[in-house]
């Protein structure tokens, strides 16, 4: 192979596809429509009662820890692939809270999806169109969580801005994510800040997206040593 061409042959990807699971963050592609619609991996479900999170070394579903209290995710949970909450994410945060001290938390975009089917286990790609998000607070790191209604969902497929969610529905995700890292003894300090529409929640993904670019601006190369 000519180290000066870093161009992969189509057939050589095509048959690395075949003979390799792509790795959910970096091997999946976001959609060529996104922000409107954008590809999110799911990583768990609302029939979970144990946290499961993607290895970000292996690409594989990791059990991250039992759920120590009863709830559960009232949605499908997981990122958007190929984003990055960096400087980019984190400034928005900055300026809206005029909080200089904020970081980005270096994970994928989180997103939780609503929809009206039954969905019984995570590992898997679906189309969503984000509404609107959550600016959430986890210590000093923005922690961002895109809401998000499943493409041509016949309950919510029609929902086009967070505002059109009824109020139980965002109460209920609110306390999930304000909740479900708590441990008996301890207090963390972790708030929801704003619920923003969908303007906003583009310009986060699109932020995602230059952070992503940023910090793994050499990832193809690195594919080709």
């Amino acid at each position: 192979m000519d180290n000066g061409n870093r161009t992969m042959d189509p057939l050589v990807g095509k048959l690395m596809g075949l003979r390799y699971k792509s790795h959910p963050w970096h091997g999946i592609s976001l959609g060529k429509t996104a922000p409107q619609v954008v590809a999110a991996f799911i990583e768990m479900v609302p029939t979970d009662t144990v946290k499961y999170e993607v290895d970000k070394v292996t690409g594989y579903l990791r059990l991250d820890r039992p759920q120590k209290y009863s709830n559960v995710i009232p949605a499908l949970y997981g990122f958007l692939p190929q984003t990055y909450c960096g400087d980019t994410v984190a400034a928005l945060s900055r300026e809206r809270l005029n909080n200089d001290d904020i970081n980005g938390d270096g994970d994928p975009l989180d997103v939780c999806i609503l929809t009206e089917k039954v969905i019984t286990h995570g590992d898997i790609i679906v189309d969503a169109k984000p509404i609107g998000g959550f600016r959430m607070i986890d210590g000093s790191e923005a922690d961002d969580k895109i809401i998000a209604v499943l493409n041509n969902d016949a309950v919510y497929g029609n929902y086009n801005d967070i505002h059109d969610v009824p109020t139980l529905v965002i109460d209920r995700l609110r306390h999930y994510f304000l909740t479900y890292k708590d441990l008996p003894g301890e207090k963390r300090n972790c708030e929801i800040t704003h619920v923003y529409g969908i303007e906003e929640a583009h310009d986060v993904i699109k932020r995602s997206m230059d952070d992503y670019t940023k910090r793994f601006s050499n990832l193809e190369s690195m594919l080709y040593l």
